[in-house]
């Protein structure tokens, strides 16, 4: 059975339309609810939220639907995502819920899941939660309904469990480095994470209203984050999402790093920490032996992790997927262009702060900025261009799209480029990819895609 409620990372819409609406919301907690009764008895919810004023709202009608179907609430507050995925596996919890819709504007809210070992959740328990919903409601007697708490430090236990990640002999002293949280869970978090390592932290896009969140600023946004480095002569920015499990970053010559790059040197620094470790002529460790990426990872990447003796494997689009495959395979780092990076042996789930920290760990351990870190790996231009469809439009039946993706990919075929179009699993767009040696090339021809798709 598909799924119609869940996309590829939970429920996502519009506040005040189907399904992003308190009373829809109030059913969802519900069915949740009732799920969670028949797997387990006397279950505990923990919900956090990022900083959208809609967060208010939908975390009254969760709650209340919960605690309908008789499950205890623990209410966290403002959150990164990846705070609720470790809170939930802290607290030993049967389910984590945020209140999220990433990188969005505030105008869109959703609601996304984490299993009791912080993981994402499987498409059969969504199934089982939409067929729940489809279901009358089965209101639980008066002395069965759910209580709520509030985890009033929850913020706290998460900053102690990030700096952890870290390590002990390493520190973040002579740094400074700008934090761009943009306006969202990360806010009062990421500056405190940063600071307590001994860096000089400057705040941006950590003010919140309720209405700000992901706007100019941010990892979607890193305009702002590459001008305060230069203009505050840091060494590193670092830009967060909305619920900060999305990560950009820039050096102090305001050169700005995205999520392969980023993943390229966490691989290498896993790699050189075996061979400080043991015999430089000892195999690579299982988990070490390869990285996932996505169908969006630059070429290049994948060229330079394979000259490291790494295999490299392309995943569907969507950090859920990427995280399959890693599961699959033993190994422990994955990642997307956009930023969304997997350290498994530091998170279970995607984690811009932690990721953030691994990467400049890397660079304290080797003494070296990203840039030489990154010195030997040529990325191939890549140009993306977002094609605005009507929801529910059937693109593959565009019979001009179809040959003008034909026509491209002869033209690219022996230079090596490649072309990827595929659609959005958050919002009704079209994602047209060009990715050639000649960046104008790639301009042009992801130009020609583009006019041809759009309806």
């Amino acid at each position: 059975m598909s799924r119609k409620l869940f996309g590829t990372d939970g429920i996502r819409g519009t506040v005040g339309q189907t399904p992003i609406t308190a009373d829809m919301v109030l059913k969802l907690g519900h069915a949740v609810g009732r799920v969670l009764r028949q797997q387990t008895r006397d279950p505990q919810v923990l919900i956090g939220k990022d900083t959208r004023i809609s967060g208010y709202m939908l975390e009254s009608a969760l709650e209340s639907g919960l605690n309908s179907a008789g499950v205890h609430v623990t209410l966290l507050g403002p959150v990164p995502t990846p705070a609720v995925a470790y809170l939930t596996r802290a607290q030993r919890a049967d389910l984590g819920i945020v209140i999220s819709a990433s990188h969005n504007a505030y105008p869109d809210n959703g609601i996304k899941f984490f299993s009791a070992a912080g993981s994402k959740l499987s498409d059969a328990w969504e199934q089982d939660v939409e067929a729940a919903l489809a279901e009358p409601p089965q209101w639980v007697a008066s002395a069965a309904v759910g209580r709520a708490q509030r985890l009033d430090d929850a913020a706290g236990r998460y900053i102690e469990f990030c700096k952890s990640t870290f390590g002990q002999e390493l520190n973040l002293r002579n740094l400074k480095i700008v934090v761009d949280a943009a306006n969202g869970a990360a806010y009062q978090i990421a500056p405190k994470v940063f600071h307590e390592l001994g860096a000089d932290v400057l705040a941006i896009g950590c003010t919140p209203d309720g209405l700000n969140i992901n706007a100019g600023v941010g990892a979607t946004h890193p305009g702002a984050l590459v001008e305060a480095v230069r203009q505050s002569g840091a060494h590193y920015g670092v830009a967060l999402d909305g619920d900060a499990d999305r990560l950009q970053m820039v050096d102090s010559q305001g050169r700005l790093f995205n999520g392969d790059e980023l993943l390229y040197v966490l691989a290498a620094d896993r790699l050189a920490a075996t061979t400080t470790t043991s015999s430089a002529a000892a195999p690579i460790p299982p988990a070490l032996a390869g990285v996932v990426g996505t169908l969006m990872t630059n070429q290049g990447i994948e060229l330079a992790l394979r000259a490291l003796g790494l295999d490299v494997v392309r995943a569907r689009v969507g950090d859920r997927y990427v995280l399959e495959e890693m599961l699959a395979r033993g190994w422990i780092l994955g990642g997307e262009s956009s930023g969304h990076l997997l350290v498994l042996d530091k998170h279970s789930t995607g984690d811009g702060l932690i990721s953030a920290l691994q990467v400049l760990r890397a660079c304290v351990r080797a003494g070296k900025p990203l840039a030489r870190l990154l010195a030997r790996v040529e990325l191939f231009p890549q140009v993306l261009i977002n094609v605005r469809i009507p929801e529910g439009s059937h693109w593959q039946d565009n019979a001009r799209l179809a040959e003008q993706t034909r026509s491209v990919q002869a033209e690219l075929g022996a230079e090596g480029g490649r072309v990827l179009i595929r659609p959005s699993g958050t919002e009704p767009l079209l994602r047209v990819m060009v990715e050639a040696r000649d960046p104008t090339r790639a301009q042009m021809l992801a130009q020609r895609l583009a006019e041809a798709a759009t309806p």
